[in-house]
């Protein structure tokens, strides 16, 4: 009897082919979550930076600089606000850390015993503070917020004043009726040119220094 046997290649056979492995989805994910937390780190950096740059703009030329607590308030309230401030001021809402790295080393330094809670900042590019202030506190008066969104503090010429002593500022002379003291001081009797320079003497340097400023617009007129 005769045997045979199957051959042990097969014709026409065809090498299967080779297995590829794949890494789980979570795995992928995974490598990519790093990318989108460092784009977004990036961008974070970037607001960061843009915001104190942009603080430390509105600080050039600025006579004062105020923090109002805006907690509570609404986007339209916000608007509102800036609406009704003259050209002469800025409302920006920033966060306390970045307001204190663009002020560390200069005079308003002396704000940071305001840097809690949710602040909006009122940069003053004027003196005439008073008509600054004047619009906030309208609103105040109209939404009935004095008690909960009032201002926590202020820098005005280095020196730093609380929510109790925002009258000071609130009353301070407009330039016009500096003018109207210190002409009204010259042109009468000695006495009250006496009583003038009597005054603090916050008011009698503002007096002096409008009245310089008056004569030297004068003379580069003439």
């Amino acid at each position: 009897m005769e045997t045979s046997f199957l051959p042990t290649t097969l014709p026409n056979t065809r090498p299967l082919p080779a297995l590829r492995t794949y890494a789980p989805a979570a795995s992928i994910r995974s490598q990519q979550r790093p990318r989108r937390s460092t784009i977004r780190a990036a961008i974070t950096r970037g607001r960061k930076e843009e915001t104190v740059t942009t603080v430390r703009e509105q600080l050039e030329g600025c006579y004062l600089l105020a923090g109002i607590k805006y907690e509570g308030l609404t986007v339209k309230q916000l608007q509102g606000i800036r609406d009704a401030l003259p050209d002469t001021c800025r409302l920006l809402v920033a966060k306390n850390t970045l307001v204190g790295k663009a002020i560390e080393g200069t005079p308003w330094e002396a704000l940071k015993p305001c840097m809690k809670g949710m602040n909006a900042w009122l940069f003053v590019h004027t003196e005439e503070v008073p008509a600054a202030l004047k619009p906030y506190r309208a609103f105040q008066k109209e939404e009935r917020v004095e008690e909960t969104n009032d201002f926590v503090g202020a820098v005005f010429e280095g020196k730093f004043y609380g929510p109790g002593d925002f009258k000071a500022l609130e009353t301070m002379p407009s330039r016009a009726e500096v003018y109207a003291t210190l002409l009204g001081a010259l042109q009468g009797p000695a006495t009250s040119l006496v009583a003038t320079l009597q005054a603090p003497a916050r008011d009698v340097v503002a007096v002096l220094s409008a009245y310089v400023r008056k004569l030297e617009e004068e003379a580069g007129a003439a």
